[in-house]
């Protein structure tokens, strides 16, 4: 006898397996992570203030 499936949930379970599907596709695509890329951003603001730092004179406007 065959088991009962709803196809409601059928339909959405494969519609979210292929967002995920998607999803994970177009993060390989473009690499980093939300946090990695906050991460570089806020490294490269911790080294541009530290360069700053370093100045003897400040810059003329």
């Amino acid at each position: 006898m065959a088991e009962i499936v709803n196809l409601n949930r059928f339909r959405k379970n494969r519609a979210r397996a292929e967002k995920r599907a998607e999803a994970d596709a177009n993060a390989a695509r473009h690499g980093q992570t939300k946090a990695e890329r906050q991460q570089t951003e806020a490294e490269k603001a911790q080294a541009a203030k530290r360069l700053d730092g370093h100045r003897l004179e400040e810059p003329e406007e």
